[in-house]
């Protein structure tokens, strides 16, 4: 009997998974291979997105395009003019008035999507190259500004962990609305660095990219007191003035000139990218000339190289620069000034970097 009642279970619990429907199979889409941004040879860019259920499409952000059309299998495509000028473009996608995302864009910072246009056919000094590449890390660290845990990057050169040298430093930090992932996506550091260093043009150094994305005087407090002492204490580098350098973008300009200012005696190369102080009437520059004139020896002092830079006239910082360098230079404190067309844009802060290391631990 017992044997009965055994071998009637097991058949209801056969028949029981055999009538479990079974898992679909996946339809493939035309998504699965979809090359969303292409170079055309007559300096155009297509953008194409797989959307079968929208209604209209738009190309937005710093890209427009001129000619945009549905296939039937869903795939939306979007062609810009002609001989588009080179520079790193922000874009995303407008569906039926959403603003999306490119999902297959893999130089995402979080949430800001990027592409190059470049010449079909050229290489450029921040593109990868069968060159040795170095470590880049993500490290977290304690912060006492915010007492939170927080993020950076950091970049060591071929060879670091081997050779046993100690590197000097340089801090770069990102602008606003990005984060820590800025500099090594969309700014293409690693790839700007490991080009460098293959071409001996660059001293080996570490280079610590930061979360900016705090208010402006809590990140100088954080990279005074928290981040400089934990790259000291837990890489190999070098622990002085002379060895330290200091770079920000926009927004990471204000935080590069409001760290030089609390932290005077900290830095020896400073490039401020497209920033300044912003002006307010007549005494807008009051109180930064204060805070100059009270540290302007320590800078004197220490101060090796000094440099700002914009991106012409269509760089929404070109008005406020020549106002800060005239501040520190009433005080004695030189810099250098360049100037390149290209905006507000990474194309332009690419080339800065590109530039200031190759001058600095000289």
């Amino acid at each position: 009997m017992k044997k009965i009642i055994i071998l009637f279970i097991f058949l209801v619990s056969v028949s029981a998974m055999n009538a479990q429907p079974r898992r679909a199979q996946r339809v493939p889409t035309p998504n699965d291979d979809l090359v969303s941004f292409e170079m055309n040879d007559d300096g155009s860019a297509t953008l194409r997105l797989y959307a079968p259920d929208a209604k209209s499409v738009e190309l937005s952000g710093d890209l427009k395009a001129e000619k945009i059309e549905r296939a039937d299998n869903g795939v939306w495509t979007m062609t810009t003019a002609p001989n588009m000028n080179p520079s790193a473009y922000r874009y995303y996608f407008t569906v039926d008035g959403m603003k999306v995302n490119d999902p297959k864009n893999p130089m995402v910072a979080d949430f800001r999507p990027m592409v190059d246009i470049v010449p079909k056919g050229e290489t450029m000094f921040w593109q990868m190259k069968a060159v040795p590449h170095g470590l880049l890390s993500i490290v977290y660290y304690e912060s006492a500004a915010t007492k939170t845990t927080r993020r950076m990057y950091v970049w060591m050169p071929p060879g670091y962990i081997s050779n046993g040298k100690k590197l000097p430093v340089l801090y770069l930090m990102h602008g606003a609305g990005d984060n820590d992932t800025n500099w090594p996506l969309q700014g293409k550091a690693g790839w700007i660095l490991d080009n460098l260093f293959a071409e001996k043009k660059i001293v080996p150094m570490v280079v610590v990219m930061p979360d900016g994305s705090i208010p402006v005087e809590t990140f100088a407090h954080d990279l005074g007191s928290s981040i400089v002492p934990y790259i000291e204490a837990n890489f190999r580098v070098q622990a002085d003035t002379k060895h330290r350098a200091i770079a920000g973008l926009s927004m990471g300009g204000f935080e590069t000139l409001e760290t030089l200012l609390e932290y005077p005696g900290m830095f020896s190369y400073v490039s401020v990218m497209s920033s300044g102080w912003f002006s307010r009437g007549e005494d807008g520059f009051a109180k930064f000339d204060e805070r100059v004139k009270a540290v302007a020896p320590i800078l004197k002092e220490n101060i090796k190289y000094f440099r700002f830079t914009t991106g012409g006239e269509s760089d929404l910082a070109v008005r406020f620069t020549p106002q800060t360098r005239a501040v520190f230079a009433k005080y004695g404190i030189e810099s250098d000034f360049s100037e390149m067309d290209g905006g507000h844009s990474m194309y332009v802060w690419r080339n800065d970097l590109h530039f200031f290391t190759r001058k600095i631990f000289k």
